[in-house]
């Protein structure tokens, strides 16, 4: 049986439980999350509900992670000062990886801008890269409070 002890004790320093929670990534459960100057590095414990049919990590996940851990580097890069959605995403698979693995997507911020920010990552499966990603992301200034 695992326990929230256990699962905690099974997570590599500095990642503590992530800060934004959406429904897409809510069946991932749990996720963390370690901050750093310039960026958002994403990271899980592998489980069942991360395969495909085969059993491997599935494409998707890797793919919406890699999303989620650039968007947030933007914002991290940028003091958290706007937000972003995606304009482009691309994904490269050189590897798989199994249950019970650690994932870490660790991002970089390439280029911010007054309108677009550029970021890439690695994906990596118990620090052996697995994938590669970039994104564009469009900067959206944060709507002031009404009232």
């Amino acid at each position: 049986m695992t326990t929230d002890a256990s699962v905690a004790a099974d997570v590599p320093d500095g990642f503590e439980p992530h800060f934004r929670k959406s429904p897409l990534t809510e069946p991932w459960e749990p996720l963390y999350a370690k901050k750093t100057d310039k960026a958002v590095i994403i990271g899980l414990r592998l489980a069942r509900p991360h395969t495909n049919g085969r059993g491997l990590i599935h494409g998707g996940l890797i793919a919406a992670l890699a999303d989620n851990a650039m968007g947030y580097s933007c914002a991290q890069a940028t003091g958290w000062k706007t937000t972003f959605v995606t304009i482009s995403l691309s994904a490269d698979f050189v590897g798989t990886a199994d249950i019970g693995q650690w994932l870490a997507i660790e991002s970089d911020v390439i280029k911010t801008g007054s309108t677009i920010c550029f970021a890439q990552c690695l994906i990596k499966a118990d620090d052996v890269t697995i994938a590669r990603a970039s994104g564009t992301f469009r900067v959206v200034p944060k709507k002031e409070p009404v009232g």
